[in-house]
């Protein structure tokens, strides 16, 4: 599925593809590293970082930035990208796509992290 790419896993450790902004059908974002379409997310420094020497944040400690946004995902949606980034770099993004499969794909399609909602059809 589509919604499982190693194209639409953020710098932060955010799969853009069980985000409500990338599942919805009308004004639709691409993803982070396609170019994100939501001002929050272009004003966003972890993409941006120049310390990051990969493709996601690999900082011994994280940054402020990292921290707030993990903090905010922890709190409201059940999901740490602290966690997901440190899951990458124990296991590697292939066996994270699959982890993610297991928590969010099923027959019925994709269940978005942001309002728990099921979408179906692929992106």
């Amino acid at each position: 599925m589509k919604n499982l790419s190693k194209n639409l896993i953020a710098p932060c450790g955010m799969n853009c593809g069980i985000c409500k902004a990338f599942l919805r059908k009308e004004n639709n974002c691409p993803g982070c590293k396609k170019g994100p379409s939501f001002v929050s997310c272009q004003n966003c420094i972890i993409p941006k970082c120049k310390i990051r020497k990969g493709k996601f944040c690999d900082c011994d400690k994280p940054c402020a930035r990292l921290k707030q946004l993990d903090k905010r995902y922890r709190t409201k949606y059940s999901m740490s990208m602290i966690e997901n980034l440190q899951f990458i770099k124990e296991n590697g993004i292939e066996k994270f796509l699959d982890d993610q499969a297991s928590k969010y794909i099923s027959n019925q399609g994709v269940l978005c992290v942001h309002d728990k909602n099921i979408y179906k059809g692929e992106k």
